[in-house]
């Protein structure tokens, strides 16, 4: 039986990924999808993690698993970076790589973050006023941010992971690489993922028409067919 690892988002969940995970089950796949540690209250974390603490965390989970043979790896947005990064270094493991709208290559400011980083600074001028963390959430959601409403530790470690831009690393991968991405997606644009399949030698790019950043919410049975005709 093939085994898939699937590797969320940024504040994701795995229960997020259940319709995905439900539907490769009937085709006789495996898929194991964890919890990264820090968007739930019974993995919250207690101090700021960097990108290394949560690919050493993945590390042995994997190794937890005691899978027999090559295994696929699957990771979407922050989760694409954490697959990437494991193939770069475990790659003998893998038999195929699946990156989902992957945030591998973070790049200049774009004027969406620009305009996000303003906006942070005149929602604190309210920070006293009644209602404040409810309107502050609903503008991030407006503007399109699962990153930035954040608070805490939780955004230390967020600004931690912005720092690993693995653009001059992609080079490395050497494993058969499946690039499916949202075309309208606006938290990862599709030139990103032009981007990865030039540099992952042998790649493939699937692009998802009308689709966002969030293929296994808005379109999981067609997502789930791209991943299992190429497992």
């Amino acid at each position: 039986m093939k085994t898939l690892i699937i590797l969320h988002g940024w504040q994701s969940s795995k229960e997020k990924w259940q319709k995905v995970k439900e539907s490769l089950e009937k085709s006789g796949i495996k898929v194991i999808v964890p919890d990264l540690p820090g968007f739930k209250k019974e993995t919250e974390l207690h101090a700021p993690w960097t990108f290394q603490e949560y690919l050493d965390w993945v590390k042995l989970f994997i190794d937890s698993q005691k899978i027999q043979g090559k295994f696929f790896l699957l990771g979407h947005s922050f989760g694409g970076a954490l697959a990437a990064k494991y193939a770069m270094e475990e790659g003998p493991r893998l038999g195929k790589l699946f990156l989902v709208d992957a945030a591998c290559i973070r790049g200049k400011k774009s004027g969406r973050k620009n305009a996000l980083e303003k906006m942070s600074k005149v929602l604190k001028i309210f920070s006293a006023v009644p209602g404040y963390s409810y309107f502050r959430r609903k503008t991030y959601i407006l503007l399109g941010s699962d990153y930035a409403d954040v608070e805490g530790v939780l955004k230390e470690t967020y600004l931690n992971v912005l720092k690993e831009d693995l653009t001059h690393q992609l080079h490395q991968i050497k494993n058969p690489a499946v690039i499916i991405w949202g075309e309208k997606d606006k938290a990862t644009p599709l030139k990103r993922a032009r981007e990865i399949n030039e540099k992952i030698s042998g790649s493939r790019l699937i692009v998802m028409p009308g689709v966002g950043h969030s293929p296994h919410i808005e379109a999981p049975e067609i997502l789930s067919k791209y991943i299992s005709e190429n497992l």
